[in-house]
């Protein structure tokens, strides 16, 4: 039956190539999104001709793998492989002497590593089909090398299937001219996929910056030397959270209210403050935060997400504000608790006694704050370095301080009037 094989009629928008003068294509998506189908039979388009017999577009084609063993498992004897895609008149032979897929026309593809780089020195291909790049052991060196060897043809392309990591080659890649992108979570593939599998991973890492990545498809960076990890964060999510003694809503206002405007950051935070000030504990409730909204609006988000949490009281930065961020929560509930903060130092200085908390294991997040957590792995000791105004970090910060390092100092200050 040839249906199985005509991989155009009931493919899905992301596995198809893009139209246009492009080199590279990146197919990213989540675990399951059938990147590796699209690749192979990517593969299948270029070296087939309209007959078994006849040329296709190209004839040396080079298939890159984390390792070798991952590439012959994956990209040419997987499931989704290109011997599992190809139909019987047209289908390869494996010459495992020479690690290579031999075709009816002569056309061949050659199985390389992407931890051995030099072995691909000196080969030359006209097309590539590169996968998991973002795992490899030394991708920088193996894609430089590929670039270098592909030389043949009138039009020599590359086609990079991978889940995304933050990888900087990969970056770069994505990022290039001559670069076209298709994405697609984990479940845009949900017809090929155990149900019992999707419930799994979801009720297991939805909200979370893993499920973000290895799901969602979603390419988060992490600045090297950030006061947080990614692995940090995750180390300390939970599903459940205790009895809080306190909650508060912090409140970074921007200094405009229009669409083009910094968002409002908003974020809840409770915390347990039973026992000595080392034992405390922070949770991360939610991230509120409100984008290119005018001033009422945002500050009927802030009282909003107060009541939501019966949180004791919102505090608010009023360094760009003044009076105006309680002038408008007046207008809206006038009997709103209500602390107003001033920042003197920087935006690092202040995130650092925060980020000390988070390495001492005493504050942990709930799902649902990746977009709070994409600003957190950007902040260094030497500055922000995402783009923008980290306006959901710097609430944060401010929740914290108020509901763990304002009280533990406070509790301490009689102890060292004491020892003074």
């Amino acid at each position: 039956m040839a249906l199985p094989f005509l991989f155009d009629a009931w493919a899905l928008d992301h596995q198809l190539p893009p139209s246009g003068d492009w080199r590279t294509w990146v197919i990213m998506g989540g675990r399951g999104a059938g990147k590796t189908r699209a690749g192979a039979e990517w593969v299948r388009t270029m070296l087939e001709g309209s007959k078994p017999f006849e040329a296709g577009r190209a004839k040396r084609v080079a298939l890159i793998g984390e390792t070798y063993d991952q590439a012959r498992e994956v990209m040419v004897f997987g499931d989704s492989g290109i011997l599992a895609c190809s139909p019987p008149d047209r289908r390869p032979k494996w010459v495992a002497t020479r690690r290579a897929l031999v075709w009816p026309n002569g056309a061949e593809a050659m199985v390389f590593s992407g931890s051995d780089a030099e072995a691909l020195r000196g080969p030359q291909f006209d097309a590539a089909w590169v996968d998991e790049l973002a795992k490899w052991k030394d991708p920088r060196g193996a894609w430089d090398m590929l670039q270098f060897g592909l030389r043949l043809g009138d039009d020599p392309r590359a086609v990079v299937t991978t889940t995304p990591r933050n990888v900087g080659i990969l970056k770069e890649i994505i990022d290039a001219p001559s670069t076209v992108m298709t994405h697609a979570p984990t479940e845009a593939n949900a017809a090929n996929l155990a149900p019992s599998f999707l419930q799994e991973v979801r009720a297991r890492y939805a909200g979370t910056r893993l499920g973000r990545q290895e799901l969602d498809g979603a390419l988060l960076d992490e600045e090297e030397g950030a006061l947080w990890s990614m692995a940090q964060l995750e180390a300390g999510r939970v599903s459940e959270v205790p009895d809080l003694d306190r909650i508060v809503v912090a409140v970074d206002p921007p200094v405009t209210g229009h669409s083009a405007s910094d968002e409002c950051g908003i974020v809840v935070v409770g915390a347990v403050t039973q026992g000595p000030p080392q034992e405390w504990r922070a949770y991360v409730l939610e991230d509120a935060t409100v984008s290119g909204a005018a001033p009422m609006v945002w500050a009927r988000a802030a009282l909003e997400a107060a009541r939501r949490w019966q949180a004791e009281k919102i505090v608010a930065e009023v360094n760009q504000g003044g009076d105006l961020v309680e002038t408008l929560l007046r207008q809206i509930d006038p009997l709103a608790p209500y602390k107003s903060v001033r920042a003197t130092r920087g935006k690092s200085a202040r995130a650092e006694p925060v980020a000390a908390l988070y390495e001492q294991g005493r504050v942990a997040h709930t799902r649902g704050l990746g977009d709070l957590e994409d600003q957190m792995v950007q902040m260094c000791a030497h500055g922000y370095q995402g783009g923008g105004s980290p306006d959901r970090l710097d609430a944060l910060v401010w929740a914290v301080h108020e509901v763990m390092i304002l009280p533990a100092s406070n509790a301490m200050e009689p102890r060292i009037r004491t020892l003074g």
